[in-house]
């Protein structure tokens, strides 16, 4: 048996494993961390290597395969695990079960992993779940936190609704085509004669289930009050890495498995894609809780990466990860600022962040950068990744009987018009209002991991091809 497949998942899986028990022995925070972090860029060094390499793909079992698209993904993956076990050494240093926290992290990332490289439906379902029971945990790690115990309630009890709509819908699906591997299902689909009613069935079921993953409208509102009452790190790794996998599992299906029957499905989810991106905008424009504007942003944000289904191009898919890549770093590096200032005891309110720039002025360029990039104003990231997703609505408008994609590219710019008000506002709070003057300092670990997210929105916006390249192969390998 070969496990070249699934051997970065492996690696993951021991050392999250083993880190409760070494903290039982040794009792030191700081090396179950070190365990964590060592874990994962191994992972990450596998990973890299195969797409440093351009190896041909590598199947397990027909369940797994690991190419170009799949490592691309499970690299982001563990890069948002490793800059969010690093932001959060100092986070939970005085926590009673942080190996089982390190613990979670890493099961939550192979659950990403998994769905990333998967090929099954059922094994898509499986990977979804573990990333799922894991995050839900995470949530409402502080038991004694209201507002986390709330929020890890809705988000369980939402979870859970949408899990079971996703099976059923999965379970029609098997039922309709009698199978459950993707490639096979989008050859049965493409013969539509007598499939009857329970494909549309199943296509709605979907939806609905992957819809609430990634907090697409109207399946959103669990995001905003689950953000808020989150530790502000599992916010980061919530927004940066659990919904891009349910947008990995949303390109499968709907891509493979039933772009046969694209023309039933490509207006409704259109329709969909500009709902969430307006709805999000909208609502994030009234908010006074950073954490919830930031969580109306991300919905936002998910409706711009949703264009890519009823595009369904080689060059949609690409700028769809192009993006879901910048948004990663943005989005997470924005949550771990309000996470640092959190624990230097500023509040979580937008007014708070009044006179920002002259007691931490490091800290509130890299806020005002990544919220710039979120926005879409060059020459950062979120330009770049942008452009490349609404121009492929463009290109693909050009074709004769599509030129209705038009609207998505102007949907998208209109909102990212829209979004720059909000973001800007924190901006002139930061720098033009005026607040309490006493210095604040954040810990070096947080210090690193927003380092790391504000310094790779600046590099790739600056140069973005080497990222673009590596998003075509991506895109090349998902279509072959």
């Amino acid at each position: 048996m070969d496990l070249t497949a699934v051997l970065p998942e492996i690696i993951m899986i021991i050392f999250a494993t083993v880190l409760p028990a070494v903290y039982l022995g040794t009792k030191n925070d700081k090396i179950v961390a070190g365990i964590s972090i060592a874990g994962i860029v191994i992972a990450m060094a596998i990973v890299a290597q195969f797409l440093w390499n351009g190896a041909s793909p590598v199947v397990f079992e027909n369940l797994l395969q690991l190419d170009a698209f799949s490592a691309l993904f499970m690299l982001v993956f563990l890069i948002v695990a490793l800059y969010v076990v690093i932001a959060s050494v100092r986070y939970i240093e005085k926590e009673k079960h942080l190996a089982e926290y390190y613990t979670l992290i890493m099961f939550a990332t192979v659950g990403m992993m998994v769905v990333a490289s998967a090929t099954d439906l059922i094994t898509l379902f499986v990977g979804i779940e573990l990333t799922s029971l894991s995050s839900f945990a995470l949530v409402g790690f502080r038991k004694k936190d209201k507002r986390g115990a709330e929020a890890a309630t809705k988000y369980f009890v939402i979870g859970g609704l949408s899990s079971a709509i996703s099976l059923y819908g999965i379970s029609l699906l098997y039922g309709v085509t009698h199978t459950t591997n993707i490639a096979e299902i989008g050859a049965v689909v493409g013969d539509v004669t007598g499939l009857g009613p329970a494909l549309y069935i199943s296509l709605v079921m979907l939806i609905a289930g992957f819809g609430f993953k990634v907090a697409i409208v109207p399946f959103h509102m669990w995001a905003p009050d689950v953000y808020e009452g989150a530790p502000t790190p599992i916010a980061s790794f919530l927004a940066a890495g659990s919904k891009k996998m349910g947008m990995v599992a949303l390109f499968k299906v709907f891509l493979i498995g039933l772009l046969a029957i694209k023309a039933d499905w490509e207006i409704a989810v259109a329709v969909i894609a500009i709902a969430t991106m307006t709805l999000g905008n909208i609502m994030a424009v009234n908010q006074t809780s950073i954490k919830r504007m930031l969580a109306y942003s991300s919905i936002a944000q998910a409706g711009y990466i949703l264009i890519v289904l009823p595009i369904a191009t080689d060059y949609a898919l690409m700028g769809g990860i192009f993006h879901i890549i910048t948004h990663a770093f943005m989005k997470g590096g924005a949550f771990l600022i309000v996470a640092g200032l959190s624990m230097s005891v500023l509040g979580e309110n937008i007014a708070d962040y009044k006179g920002l720039a002259k007691r931490t002025p490091l800290l509130a360029l890299g806020m005002a950068i990544l919220l710039f990039a979120l926005a879409g104003i060059p020459p950062l990231s979120g330009f770049a990744s942008k452009f490349v997703l609404f121009s492929s609505a463009v290109d693909a408008s050009m074709i004769p009987g599509d030129d209705w994609m038009i609207w998505l590219a102007i949907a998208g710019v209109l909102n990212s018009a829209l979004s720059l008000y909000y973001y800007a506002r924190v901006v002139k709070y930061m720098y033009i209002e005026k607040g309490p003057e006493s210095k604040i300092k954040i810990p070096t670990t947080v210090a690193i991991a927003i380092f790391i997210c504000v310094a790779a929105t600046v590099i790739i916006g600056i140069y973005p091809e080497p990222i673009i390249d590596a998003c075509q192969a991506a895109a090349t390998a998902f279509f072959a």
